[in-house]
């Protein structure tokens, strides 16, 4: 992926956590978002591990056929990475991409503990910021990116919408 690439995906990704933001967010949400995730994952035919968190509570979570206790860990990597930087965990890899240099580089955090690929996305709240997470790994990044940012986009259409 080249410079003029990168810097447009970046610029999508933070675009999509700028519109991506809940009313409220609660155990029930978690689990409607993580069934809509699931719905998505086997549309799709994605050999995913998905994860809803509210915090450090996991809410929500389903191994589809074809995945491994290494999703589960994937997963937890990713997680902690949008918990510490509050975004998407693909946006924080790129951005390091985009200086022209690794996460592991220039993070130095453990990359045992942490993973700055797709797949993970924060859960933010209006008014309130960040509260969470919702995670998918078992596919390239990018596809595990996209099918986060999929399901919120119809969890959030599927929301009662208040006149202002």
């Amino acid at each position: 992926m080249n410079h003029e690439e990168i810097s447009a995906l970046i610029a999508r990704i933070e675009e999509q956590e700028r519109r991506l933001v809940l009313p409220h967010f609660d155990n029930d949400d978690a689990w409607q978002l993580g069934t809509t995730l699931v719905q998505l994952a086997r549309e799709r035919s994605a050999p995913v591990t998905i994860d809803v968190r509210r915090g450090s509570q996991q809410l929500f979570h389903y191994a589809l056929p074809g995945t491994s206790a290494d999703n589960d860990a994937w997963i937890l990597r990713k997680v902690r990475t949008v918990d510490r930087y509050a975004h998407a965990s693909y946006l924080v890899g790129l951005r390091c991409a985009a200086k022209g240099t690794t996460f592991e580089e220039s993070s130095r955090l453990d990359p045992d503990m942490y993973a700055a690929h797709g797949g993970a996305f924060p859960i933010t709240v209006a008014g309130t910021g960040v509260v969470g997470t919702v995670a998918v790994s078992g596919l390239p990044q990018g596809d595990d990116h996209d099918l986060v940012v999929a399901a919120l986009e119809h969890y959030i259409s599927t929301l009662p919408h208040r006149d202002s």
